[in-house]
């Protein structure tokens, strides 16, 4: 008979504030401070908020304005380069005791890691070896960490998401029995992962507000309800999850695109946004080109002031032949933004995405309407984006401007000294 599987989810305990509390040689159990950009206004997302300031019923991604007036804390400036530096350290510490085959990083501040062929060697048990991990990170770093384990990755997951922040040693510990015994009474479903409000209104609607509710209902009601996702919402209502980390690793998605996106800092009035969304493109075409791969296929949106009640506007441009040519796609996307979009409406947030991304074979199709020459100005422009790049590499990315990046509004030389649309840091 095979052993039993026994995987775990490590999460770094409010990731970005604990490295903050780390860097001052403070505790984050007992120290408040929230991670938040003192230079935009009190409106602004909390990246992260110390364990202490939770303890005082402090919300994480709250916005600087509803802390209570009451409460002193430290604000730290994030610094996503030194959160990174720190994870990757984080990282190290798992490789040095596990093959980076039983390990699938979920986030920057969350793994899943197969630990059912370590416990015999290390002469240890699941929980044991969760502790090691802990405890090593909590000794290098001064970051606490936190863990689930479950004989699947989602009851590895759902014990740390419910139980182990009931636990004294902050672990949790579930088998699809225990599960059924202490969880399928639970309230409410939105604690369970990939269960949204949305899903669990549809359900409310129908009567269903536990695990339970929907193991016992009726299987056709919910594949009408939810089409094929029904099926991993009834397994998982009985603790059931037959994917492994093995299956994730192996796993191919038949297409690829590319996406970005940004909330602006101000309501952007349409000729500043048009700015912005040529920025957006470019440097999409240069990522593109630094993948070595083509779209014909480039789909964006544009969200209006917070204060209207007015939904997105957005659309999809497309090339006869795939390209990742920045002087193709700003004509062609612009085209279709000035068409659909609101000129007279405040713009703030703005995305795009390339679609079923392909390899760039260096070959193209000529088209009827190629002319005497066109080839070898493609090929130029190509030269011209791949040294683009290679000065950015070396020089920052700030290193090549255009005159627009210049303009009143544009983002592309703040967002280049950003990491995920935050501060970089020192």
């Amino acid at each position: 008979m095979s052993e039993e599987a026994a995987y775990l989810c490590i999460d770094l305990k409010s990731f970005y504030a604990s490295v903050e509390c780390a860097e001052r040689h403070l505790d984050p159990m007992t120290t408040n401070l929230v991670v938040a950009d003192p230079e935009r206004s009190d409106k602004t997302i909390c990246l992260a908020v110390s364990p202490s300031m939770k303890a005082l019923g402090v919300k994480n991604r709250c916005r600087v304005f509803e802390i209570p007036k009451g409460i002193d804390y430290i604000m730290a400036e994030p610094r996503m380069q030194k959160y990174i530096d720190y994870a990757a350290e984080i990282y190290g510490i798992y490789l040095s005791h596990v093959s980076p085959e039983d390990i699938h990083v979920y986030s920057v501040d969350e793994c899943f890691i197969d630990v059912t062929g370590y416990r015999k060697p290390y002469q240890k048990s699941a929980r044991e070896l969760a502790l090691m991990f802990m405890d090593e990170i909590r000794e290098k770093l001064g970051i606490r960490a936190t863990a689930g384990i479950g004989t699947n990755l989602y009851l590895c997951k759902i014990a740390l998401d419910i139980t182990a922040k009931h636990a004294a040693d902050f672990i949790g510990e579930l088998n699809e029995e225990s599960y059924k015994r202490t969880l399928w009474d639970h309230k409410p479903l939105t604690d369970f992962w990939r269960i949204g409000s949305g899903i669990a209104k549809r359900l409310a609607d129908r009567g269903i507000y536990t695990m339970r509710d929907i193991a016992h209902a009726d299987e056709d009601m919910l594949y009408k309800l939810f089409g094929v996702d029904a099926e991993l919402l009834i397994d998982h209502a009985w603790g059931r999850e037959s994917t492994t980390i093995r299956d994730i690793k192996q796993y191919k998605p038949k297409t690829n695109g590319l996406s970005s996106g940004q909330v602006l800092m101000r309501d952007y009035k349409f000729a500043e946004a048009r700015i912005v969304m040529k920025e957006m493109v470019e440097t999409m075409c240069l990522e593109m080109v630094r993948k070595g791969v083509m779209t014909k296929s480039v789909s964006f949106f544009a969200g209006y002031s917070n204060s209207l009640d007015v939904p997105y506007t957005g659309g999809t441009a497309s090339l006869p032949e795939e390209s990742n040519s920045d002087t193709e796609w700003i004509r062609a996307v612009m085209e279709v933004f000035d068409a659909v979009t609101d000129h007279d409406l405040p713009i703030r947030r703005l995305g795009i995405s390339c679609n079923n991304v392909v390899k760039d074979t260096g070959i193209r199709q000529l088209s009827f309407f190629d002319t005497e020459g066109s080839g070898a100005e493609r090929e130029r422009e190509k030269k011209l984006m791949e040294t683009v790049l290679s000065i950015k590499e070396r020089f920052g990315k700030n290193a090549v401007l255009k005159g627009r990046d210049l303009s009143e509004g544009a983002t592309a030389r703040e967002r280049n000294e950003q990491i995920g649309g935050h501060k970089r840091g020192k």
